[in-house]
């Protein structure tokens, strides 16, 4: 991924509102990040644990969504759980269920589409090994299938979110 400033940040948001995109509290280093290694940009809001965002390269331009983490969602400590973008296995805590607003009239509603999502919203670097997961699992997928596969399953999940309305904001 390119590197990417705040205002675009800010102006690649398209489940909320422009307000709520400007009182986004943005990953603190941002100039400092692994860029390369970066297939998305996803943090979650460190003065609001409860929030997360991803920023994604898409259909040639830059999509922002907001995300929200499952409060009643309850698992055992010893329970691991995949990733559905990165299909990381973590133990725990490691894959958290994130619920993102719908684009449009159907999230002005109130309706939202979720997936299960590593915690920390460090899917490139997982795919990468730059970071580790606590539970140890080998894969016969290069780094580059891993990279194309984890695009994708994003991908998707974006499609759900925008369920039928553009994906670039004009």
């Amino acid at each position: 991924m390119q590197p990417i400033s705040d205002k675009e940040i800010r102006g690649s948001f398209v489940n909320c509102s422009k307000g709520d995109a400007r009182r986004a509290n943005l990953p603190r280093g941002l100039s400092d990040l692994p860029w390369d290694d970066l297939d998305f940009l996803g943090w979650c809001d460190p003065g609001a644990p409860e929030r997360g965002y991803i920023v994604a390269e898409r259909d040639g331009g830059l999509v922002g969504v907001t995300l929200r983490l499952a409060q009643d969602v309850r698992r055992s400590i010893a329970k691991s759980t995949i990733c559905s973008i990165c299909l990381t296995a973590h133990s725990g805590t490691g894959v958290a269920l994130f619920t993102a607003p719908r684009v449009g009239a159907a999230g002005r509603q109130g309706n939202t589409v979720g997936t299960y999502i590593c915690a920390d919203l460090a899917c490139s670097l997982y795919v990468r090994g730059k970071k580790r997961a606590d539970l140890d699992t080998y894969e016969t997928l290069t780094v580059e299938e891993r990279v194309v596969r984890a695009v994708g399953n994003l991908s998707a999940f974006l499609d759900k979110v925008f369920d039928g309305t553009p994906s670039i904001a004009t």
